[in-house]
């Protein structure tokens, strides 16, 4: 029977002292609550304090909660807001938190599903009232300081195309501020919020459909600018090859009229020679002088009416009525 009652003992010492144990793990912190309200200091909620091991409680009175002690992410959805150029983007933010007051913790939330809901709220609110007070131009540039890559042909055609407008802040310091706006709301829950930043910023299609008309407005100048500028130099060199021409031609009739000029003067001594060498040579060079201005005046359908003492009609005069078969002669 003692033997009996020595087990039951030792059993109900056993299920008390297995009740009141517990290990607190490097990972958490621990608090006690007592019929569902908070008892005494958390566990191992300072970092400057390594209580991680074993610990006790009152066995079945008192109840153990455990928080996670490490740093956690929260990931937002993304929210469509506008910015202050009243272009529309949807915004995807995450951030990463940490619990450093348990109890108040436990009392404002209960568990990390109400936390990151919270967060949802606080953050997704804060973002819109950030992107709302600056130019998109803000959000899709990381730091003021740093110089985008520009096209080539941009710049070759106009050193203002494909120039972004500056920047004053940059989506670091917009993060920073929306890090700022939300602190103060997660400490209210013994949150501390680490950090924010942007995971994500898709352009809406109205949004795409302004860049893309912007690009092509912008590759419409560097086309017109070439246009103008080959049209320039074609003006250039049609000029100059009409300039050219001109000087070309202008010298060959000058060379021609010089040739012409000194071949004339060459027949006209020979011819002068030749008249001035006998009357019998002069009588001939008169005679085929007369026959070259036929040629040029009369032809097979031309009618002229001629008088008797006309010089052209000399000739015609002087000839001699041959019998038929026998060829006539002009006799000068």
């Amino acid at each position: 029977m003692k033997s009996v009652l020595v087990i039951v003992v030792g059993l109900f010492a056993l299920i008390i002292v297995s009740n009141g144990l517990y290990v607190v793990d490097q990972t958490e912190q621990v608090f006690i609550t007592q019929f569902g309200k908070p008892v005494g200091q958390p566990i191992n909620s300072d970092p400057a304090k390594n209580e991680a091991g074993l610990h006790f409680k009152v066995p079945f009175v008192q109840t153990v909660n455990r928080i996670e002690k490490r740093t956690l992410q929260w990931d937002g959805p993304g929210i469509e807001m506008q910015t202050r150029d009243k272009l529309y983007v949807t915004v995807d933010t995450f951030a990463r938190w940490r619990i450093t007051d348990p109890l108040q913790y436990y009392k404002s939330l209960r568990n990390e599903r109400s936390a990151l809901s919270r967060l949802n709220d606080a953050i997704g609110s804060d973002t819109q009232k950030v992107v709302a007070r600056h130019d998109l131009i803000e959000l899709i540039r990381n730091d003021k300081e740093r110089e985008p890559e520009r096209d080539e042909a941009l710049v070759a055609a106009d050193a203002s195309l494909g120039k972004l407008p500056p920047i004053r802040l940059g989506r670091n310091a917009l993060a920073h501020q929306i890090l700022q706006l939300s602190k103060p709301k997660a400490a209210e829950w013994g949150i501390e919020l680490i950090d924010v930043r942007f995971k994500r910023i898709h352009y809406k299609q109205v949004v795409v459909e302004k860049i893309y008309a912007r690009m092509i407005s912008e590759r419409m100048q560097i086309a017109e600018r070439f246009r103008s500028e080959g049209a320039g130099e074609a003006a250039k060199i049609i000029g100059r090859k009409e300039k050219d021409l001109l000087e070309i031609e202008s010298g060959a009739y000058r060379t021609e009229q010089e040739i012409m000029g000194k071949a004339d003067a060459e027949a006209t001594a020979i011819y002068s020679a030749a008249y001035n060498s006998s009357p019998e040579a002069a009588d001939f060079y008169l005679f085929t002088r007369t026959l070259d201005t036929y040629k040029k005046t009369l032809s097979t359908d031309t009618t002229a009416v001629l008088t008797s003492d006309s010089d052209l009609f000399r000739l015609f005069k002087s000839i001699d009525a041959k019998p038929a078969g026998e060829s006539g002669a002009l006799d000068p």
